[in-house]
This record gives structure tokens, C-alpha cells and sequence, in this order.
């Protein structure tokens, strides 16, 4: 056989190698941190840099953590058990505070015997949460969904249950007249709708209100709008803020790139006035201003003020995170709803709209985190957020004068929980609504 037709010859092998582990350097937690702590001179210093700096850190914070006291009725006797235990020179953390004011952080200076009330009114958002929010829940349990709002208001505030139900019928009447009018005139079922609720707020819903008072009285205890505190102010204006901001934030969106003048003209003039002045001159004029454009005798109730205000300076910035999302659009979709004969609601609803919210959901939820925090600012118009508030009133006592940091880790790391279970959820909802798998 030549040279030539023994190269020719293919090999090919007929039996499995036998599996043999990877190298130590190319699996485990070695190629983890070579691969991400370690892999460059310059990563390598920063890692240094940053465990010296966490080793600093930690020798300071474990300590005080470790020596934490969590019975004592006040901080002098927190501090001599924590002389006691590991001497005088020790130092410690007295989160006993949390022990005996947590009520106070969460329901401020709501009625002790009415707890019930905002815990129910807590477990029932959550009901009323989950067919928005999960595809597996029944559709049914919407309807609970769109009475939640009055029912939860009633809890809260408690008094007569014709005031929630005489706010209920205006958006039942409105709904009515749109379904009558959507068909052949969607615009101006809107409008109709908008009317008719509001010439039932202004004119009919307090003297049929009063009507059904006289007849049936039904009624629970009030509860002012000075006894809330802590976090259920924050959560009733965060929750209430976030749910009407968003579909306003809508609104407003498509009312920026409407063709029509006014339209168009009215939105952006809201949106840039919004934007461009602080929420804390906002909650000045919802605390001070607002009554002077009310009908003389008019009580409208201060947190009611705060979340309108809140609401409007959210429902600015989601709509330019709407815009952004519309803007992201291809050309095609909208070609696409004209080439099916869909008009401008129906396009808008079934094909805009949808990919619009979801390319927009990290922005949205952004908004609305931050909207959740800046609840605290409240405290400037003389309600008492549990940052501020509450945590003032609680080292005012004269049995906590004194304490520091141990309220504000506390307030801290309820605020992350919540803000964290909104960051885990929108990304689950992203995942969910991924469509373009790779």
C-alpha cells in the first residue's frame, strides 16, 4: 500500500471514551470565582478592595447585632443588660423598642379594639389582587375586584356603607351608559360616562345618600383621618395611588400622541407641569390650596387630598414610560390593526396597548416603587408615616428617648420587603410574558 492510499484510510472509533471529571479550575466554585471575582488584575483589586472594606463593616455590625436585646421595657434597661451580659464597654443593638411599638409602626394611632379592620382590609386586597395579577385565578373573582375599592374604604374609615355604595353608583352608571354607547360611538360613550358619574357625585349621590340613611341606617364606627399612621397610611395611599395612576398613566400616554389639538395639547401641558414641580409642593397644595376651589362647607378628607395628588404626579411619569413603550412599536403593528379594519379603540386594545405594557413593565413598576417610598413625604402636610413620623413619636416617649438606628432598620426592612415582592413580581410577569425564546 503507497503512502497516498494509506492516508486515504479514515479511522473511525466504535467505543465511548469514558467519561473523566472536568478540571479543578473549570467547574465549581473555583471557576466561579476566577470567572467573576478574580478574572483580571484589575477585578482581582476590586475584590480585594471590597472584602476589606465588608470585613470593616462586619466587624462593627456583628457585634451590635449579636448583643441585640429584645425584652426591656425601656432603653436604659436595654443598655444595662447589655453591660451586664458582655460589659461595660460593649455595645448593642435594643431592638426591644420593636418588641413594644410594632403596633404603633404598623396601625399608628388607629383604635387597638379596630385592628380587624385594616388586617381584613389587608388579607382582602390580596384576594382582590390575584385575578389581576395571576392567570390561574378565576375570572369571576373580578367582580370582587372592582367593589373591593369601596368596601376597603369602608373598613378604614368605617361610618355609614351608603357613602361607599353612593360613590359605587356612579361608576356603575357610567359603565352603563358606555356599554350602550361603545358599539357605534366609543368616544362619545366615554364621554357620556364621565358625565353622567359625575353629575351623580355632584348633584344626586348626597341626597340619595342621606335618603337611605334615614331608612336603613347601616353603619360601623368612624374611624379620622388623624388616627391613621404608620403602615396603613402608607399602604392605603401607595395601593390607592398605584391603582388609579396607572390607567390615567394610559390615558394621558395615548392623549400625547393623539392627532386631535386639544387633546394632545391638554396632555402634554399636564405632563411637563407634573413633572417639573416636586411632589412635596403637590402634597402643600392638596393640604393647603385645595379647599379654597371647593364649595364653602366642604370637608374633603386629607388622605383622600394626599392620593389624588399622588395619583396625578404618578400617572405623569407612567405615561412617559408608556410613551416610550408605544414609541418602541414597530410601524407595522399599527399598519397591521388598519390592514384588519380595526378602529382606533379596538387597535389600541388588542394589539397596542398589549406590547406596549409589556415592553413597559420594568419602568412601570419602577414608578410605582418609588411611588411606595415616597409615601414617607407625607409627614410634611402632618400625617405620620412610619419612617417619620411614627419613629418621632416613638423616641419622644421619654422610656425611648434616646434610640436611633434600630427604628429606622426596622421601618427600612419592612419598605424592602414590600418594594423587593414588586421587583420579584414584575420579573416574573416578564418571564411569563416572553414571548421571543431563544
Amino acid at each position: 500500500m503507497s503512502d497516498t492510499d494509506a492516508q486515504s484510510v479514515f479511522f473511525m472509533r466504535d467505543t465511548m471514551l469514558p467519561q473523566v471529571p472536568p478540571p479543578a479550575g473549570q467547574s465549581g466554585p473555583v471557576r466561579w470565582l476566577r470567572e467573576n471575582l478574580f478574572s483580571g488584575w484589575f477585578n482581582t483589586i476590586l475584590t480585594i478592595c471590597g472584602l476589606i472594606a465588608l470585613y470593616f463593616l462586619l466587624r462593627g455590625l456583628l457585634p451590635w447585632f449579636a448583643h441585640s436585646v429584645w425584652t426591656a421595657d425601656t432603653l436604659s434597661e436595654c443598655r444595662q443588660i447589655i453591660a451586664a451580659k458582655w460589659g461595660p464597654d460593649a455595645t448593642g443593638a435594643c431592638f426591644a423598642v420593636v418588641r413594644e411599638r410594632w403596633t404603633q409602626w404598623l396601625f399608628g394611632f388607629y383604635p387597638r379594639h379596630l385592628y380587624w379592620r385594616p388586617v381584613l382590609t389587608l388579607v382582602l386586597m390580596f384576594v382582590a389582587m390575584a385575578p389581576v395579577l395571576f392567570p390561574g385565578v378565576p375570572r369571576k373573582l373580578m367582580i370582587f375586584s372592582a367593589i373591593y375599592p369601596f368596601l376597603g374604604f369602608w373598613l378604614l374609615w368605617g361610618g355609614s356603607a351608603w357613602v361607599p355604595l353612593g360613590g359605587m353608583a356612579g361608576f356603575v352608571l357610567g359603565y352603563i351608559a358606555w356599554r350602550v354607547l361603545r358599539e357605534n360611538r366609543p368616544l362619545v360613550g366615554i364621554l357620556v360616562a364621565v358625565v353622567i358619574a359625575l353629575l351623580w357625585w355632584l348633584l344626586l349621590a348626597g341626597p340619595v345618600i342621606d335618603l337611605f340613611r334615614s331608612i336603613a341606617p347601616l353603619a360601623i364606627e368612624s374611624v379620622r383621618s388623624d388616627r391613621f399612621g404608620g403602615f396603613v397610611l402608607s399602604l392605603t395611599i401607595g395601593v390607592a395611588a398605584i391603582a388609579i395612576s396607572l390607567p390615567l398613566g394610559i390615558a394621558l400616554a395615548l392623549g400625547r400622541q393623539s392627532d386631535m389639538f386639544l387633546i394632545k395639547t391638554l396632555s402634554v401641558g399636564f405632563i411637563e407641569f407634573i413633572r417639573g414641580v416636586p411632589l412635596i409642593t403637590l402634597l402643600f397644595t392638596a393640604s393647603l390650596l385645595l379647599n379654597y376651589f371647593l364649595p364653602p362647607g366642604t370637608n374633603f378628607d386629607i388622605i383622600l387630598r394626599v392620593i389624588i395628588m399622588v395619583s396625578l404626579f404618578a400617572a405623569a411619569y407612567i405615561a412617559e414610560v408608556i410613551r416610550g413603550g408605544l414609541a418602541a412599536l414597530p410601524r407595522g403593528q399599527y399598519e397591521a390593526a388598519d390592514s384588519l379594519g380595526l378602529d382606533y379603540f379596538q387597535a389600541q386594545r388588542l394589539i397596542v396597548l398589549p406590547q406596549a405594557l409589556k415592553i413597559s413593565i420594568p419602568g412601570i413598576v419602577s414608578v410605582f416603587i418609588g411611588l411606595f417610598k415616597d409615601t414617607t413625604l407625607v409627614i410634611f402636610v402632618g400625617l405620620l408615616d412610619p419612617l417619620k413620623g411614627i419613629t418621632d413619636a416613638v423616641r419622644a416617649s421619654i422610656d425611648w428617648k434616646g434610640i436611633y438606628w434600630e427604628p429606622y432598620i426596622f421601618v427600612g426592612s419592612i419598605f424592602f420587603l414590600f418594594c423587593f415582592g414588586m421587583s420579584r413580581y414584575s420579573m416574573y410577569l416578564e418571564r411569563r410574558l416572553k414571548r421571543d425564546h431563544r
